[in-house]
């Protein structure tokens, strides 16, 4: 029987003359599976382009075939897209209100407006509005003393021209701490703070004190505040006229006009009661 010499024996290297059978072409199995394999893309690659070529807004439906409109299918979720014009108001159009003032009252214990929250449950507050206006007029001739929201039983007293927060003790310290409020001496809608002996309390050098009017247009701006409401139900902050932003407040028992400032010390410190006179 003829030994087969298409596969040389292993113990028969190709230096022996054997040749491999060439009656079928090399690598037949691996052109078909090339060939089958780029029939495939190409029939996807047709498939992909018909399909996104069919019109926008259809879909098939699996069931029957039948074609489905964006109403039908629902669409695309979509977001409402903000109105150029649009602003915040108050309901009526006009945009948000301006932020609302108080007036002093005999007792200090009239109706004040609150902002949002009081201030032991939130850990801050935006700025009183300086465009704000006190919203009644200031009683003609009205004694007031001014007492401190987080020390109640301290005043506003003048000593050595300069106004402390001091507690009441006699006759004459009740004196000291009453004062005549009158419509401000720069702006009428304001207030200013007269003396039992004729001066007024002004801010120089943002320290309150009490001196007589030299008639000019500094004094009368600095011896004029704007009543702001407060976060405290009854107390009033006070802005100078002349220094938008700016409050009296007491620091180390002694007033001053100082920046507002956005914490909870700041407005209890900026924030007094005007009661009835003491004297």
């Amino acid at each position: 029987m003829p030994r087969e010499t298409s596969r040389p024996p292993r113990e028969e290297p190709w230096e022996n003359g054997w040749a491999p059978d060439t009656s079928r072409a090399p690598g037949t199995r691996r052109l078909w599976l090339a060939g089958a394999l780029a029939v495939a893309t190409v029939a996807a690659c047709v498939t992909a382009i018909a399909l996104n070529d069919e019109p926008a807004g259809e879909a098939t439906d699996a069931r029957g075939g039948k074609a489905l409109s964006d109403d039908e299918t629902g669409g695309l979720i979509s977001f409402a897209t903000p109105s150029a014009d649009a602003s915040p108001s108050d309901g009526d159009g006009k945009g948000p209100k301006p932020s609302e003032t108080a007036s002093p009252s005999a007792g200090g214990h009239s109706a004040s407006p609150r902002p949002q929250g009081s201030p032991s449950a939130r850990a801050s507050a935006s700025a009183p509005s300086p465009a704000g206006k006190p919203s009644a007029s200031v009683p003609a001739s009205a004694d007031r003393s001014v007492s401190s929201v987080n020390y109640p039983d301290r005043y506003w007293h003048i000593g050595d021209g300069l106004v402390r927060l001091d507690p009441v003790r006699g006759s004459e310290s009740r004196q000291d701490s009453t004062f005549t409020v009158v419509k401000g001496l720069a702006d009428s809608a304001c207030y200013s703070f007269a003396t039992a002996d004729g001066t007024y309390l002004r801010h120089r050098d943002f320290v309150l004190r009490s001196e007589r009017s030299d008639g000019s247009s500094l004094f009368r701006q600095d011896a004029t505040f704007c009543a702001r409401s407060s976060p405290y139900s009854g107390a009033v902050m006070l802005e100078s006229v002349n220094y938008p932003g700016r409050y009296l407040r007491h620091q180390n028992f002694r007033i001053r006009l100082d920046p507002y400032q956005d914490s909870d010390l700041f407005r209890m410190d900026a924030s007094f009661f005007l009661v009835a006179g003491l004297d």
